[in-house]
């Protein structure tokens, strides 16, 4: 599938830096991204030599002279304030200094510049959130909509992001015309095929990956207990669970989305994301991490997308029920709900070491506890 003209710098910094991690074979990473062994080879030799220069179409500027006055390097610093109007004086530092330039000036210094310039606004911070983070890339990803907003034909654009815990690394933002399950799944294997598969994945209680009342598991969450991926979600009416992905969004909305008073089309929004992607993963520094960017603490899953999903086999101590079309089991002549989602599908039953209470599994994972108290008899 040939890639949009915007995609191709993200894209092959994305390859290079995979490439580089070595999580993954360089056959199995031009696999993921539909190129083949010489061309990957290619922008390996590209950006050893050249950097990110390497991996555009000849067209990039060369960097500046180390030899800069005073009022040079004012204007360096002006010059990436205008274009990451959001970006204060510590950002700015470690850009020009990842840049190359000599002699950059201090964090407070670049504040007092962009002061004087009269570029600094009214800048808040969240307060009272207790960090936390898993210890590696792929343990964990975290997957929202941010709030929709409307074009100029009328109809509302739905951004959709998946966010790796660990680095930040943003694998996938996409303009999206709804939050159905048909349009996220796509995304999603497109992830998996690109990245690999994590262990789990942290989302809310809506839809399409919640019901919104209490009942986690829908059509899009068991396929992805299917592919290997657990699920994990966050405490309802408790958006800080999943506050990287929000702090994403919140930055998203500031650095793209309301840049503009209006946008024509999703294809208009989908080039914006594109290109802010590159920016955000790639050149923008982080403070939550130590101002690195998310590409140099993300590498790939070693765990590939299953083409194929494996049927389901249960050890010889489960007692294995199909869900019939009302979403129930029959155990002990009792009938047990256990989610729409499961309709049709096996399930294991195993008893736990309390009187009464059994386990409702779905492959390796627990889908409900039951108490047999609960749930009489019945003809």
């Amino acid at each position: 599938m040939p890639w949009r003209e915007c995609d191709r710098v993200s894209e092959r910094l994305d390859f290079v830096r995979q490439a580089g991690a070595g999580a993954v074979s360089l056959k199995e990473l031009c696999r993921r991204f539909g190129v083949s062994a010489r061309t990957g080879y290619t922008w390996l030799r590209r950006w050893r030599v050249e950097g990110e220069a390497g991996l555009v179409d000849r067209s990039r500027r060369p960097s500046s002279s180390p030899n800069q006055t005073s009022a040079v390097m004012e204007d360096l610093v002006v010059a990436v304030r205008k274009e990451h109007p959001v970006w204060g004086g510590r950002k700015i530092h470690r850009v020009l200094a990842n840049q190359g330039h000599q002699r950059v000036p201090a964090p407070s210094t670049i504040t007092g510049i962009l002061r004087r310039r009269g570029l600094l606004g009214e800048e808040t911070k969240p307060r009272g959130y207790q960090r936390w983070e898993r210890a590696e890339p792929n343990e964990l990803w975290q997957m929202d909509f941010k709030g929709h907003f409307p074009l100029d034909s009328g109809a509302r654009c739905h951004p959709f992001g998946l966010l790796d815990d660990h680095s930040r690394y943003n694998l996938t933002l996409d303009a999206c015309a709804d939050e159905r399950t048909g349009t996220v799944r796509p995304l999603l294997i497109k992830a998996f095929r690109l990245h690999g598969l994590p262990s789990q994945i942290l989302c809310d209680n809506g839809s399409p990956w919640g019901n919104g009342q209490g009942q986690p598991w829908t059509p899009l969450t068991v396929w992805l207990l299917d592919v290997g991926v657990g699920v994990i979600h966050s405490r309802p009416y408790h958006p800080q669970t999943a506050g990287k992905e929000e702090r994403f969004h919140k930055t998203l909305g500031l650095e793209v989305i309301s840049t503009r008073p209006s946008w024509a089309d999703y294809h208009a929004v989908q080039d914006a994301f594109d290109s802010w992607r590159t920016i955000y993963n790639h050149k923008r520094p982080h403070d939550s991490l130590d101002l690195d960017v998310p590409a140099d603490r993300y590498r790939p899953s070693t765990r590939p997308y299953p083409e194929t999903i494996e049927p389901v086999d249960y050890p010889d101590d489960y007692q294995v029920r199909i869900v019939s079309a009302a979403a129930k089991i029959r155990y002990q002549g009792r009938r047990i709900s256990v989610g729409k989602a499961f309709r049709g599908r096996h399930v294991g039953i195993r008893p736990t070491t309390t009187d009464s209470i059994i386990t409702v599994h779905y492959r390796h994972h627990i889908i409900r506890t039951i108490n047999l108290t609960d749930h009489p008899t019945s003809p």
